[in-house]
């Protein structure tokens, strides 16, 4: 799938509420913002990774959505790999992060963005030549096939919470610059 292309032509569907998970990652700027700073990609593309993976919950991984009184169970399974449970949101967040290779400067226009999450989400969709819900659902670019499980793929799911593509155009329509110069 092109992302740079879908997202040219990527529209709100109206299907599901993408402001109310834009609104929420406005309001938690503090917290996402601490852990940018650290690792160096912007805080309203970690509170979108946080939306999806965690529902938007302070008691979860970043990286899963597991809860922080252990280590993840699910894939990736054992992170942080340091440490003593409960983990903080913070560490949980620094380490998926890292974890995954983000670093300063690799998010720095919408196309970098959805990639990154694509890539943070796995590419199973893409191998199917298919578009991701985690980027898309929300938006007239996805309608239906979706991941129920690591590994077990259903055509006929439909993902019900936004995906990144719709909170970033949900952002942007409540008056959050996303980038810079872009």
């Amino acid at each position: 799938m092109n992302n740079a292309a879908m997202w040219d032509s990527a529209q709100l569907s109206g299907s599901l509420d993408a402001n109310s998970g834009a609104e929420y990652i406005s309001a938690n700027v503090a917290r996402y913002g601490a852990v940018a700073q650290i690792v160096g990609v912007p805080w309203w593309w970690i509170g979108c990774i946080h939306q999806l993976e965690a529902g938007g919950n302070f008691h979860c991984h970043l990286a899963n959505g597991d809860p922080l009184t252990a280590r993840t169970v699910h894939v990736p399974a054992g992170r942080p790999l340091t440490g003593t449970p409960p983990f903080t949101w913070e560490q949980s967040a620094i380490d998926a992060l890292f974890f995954e290779g983000l670093s300063h400067g690799m998010i720095t226009d919408p196309v970098s963005a959805l990639d990154r999450a694509e890539r943070y989400n796995g590419l199973g969709y893409r191998n199917r030549g298919l578009p991701s819900p985690y980027l898309w659902s929300g938006t007239n670019q996805y309608t239906s096939g979706k991941f129920v499980l690591d590994g077990v793929f259903d055509p006929h799911a439909v993902s019900d919470q936004p995906g990144v593509a719709a909170l970033m155009m949900a952002l942007q329509k409540n008056q959050v610059t996303l980038f810079i110069g872009v």
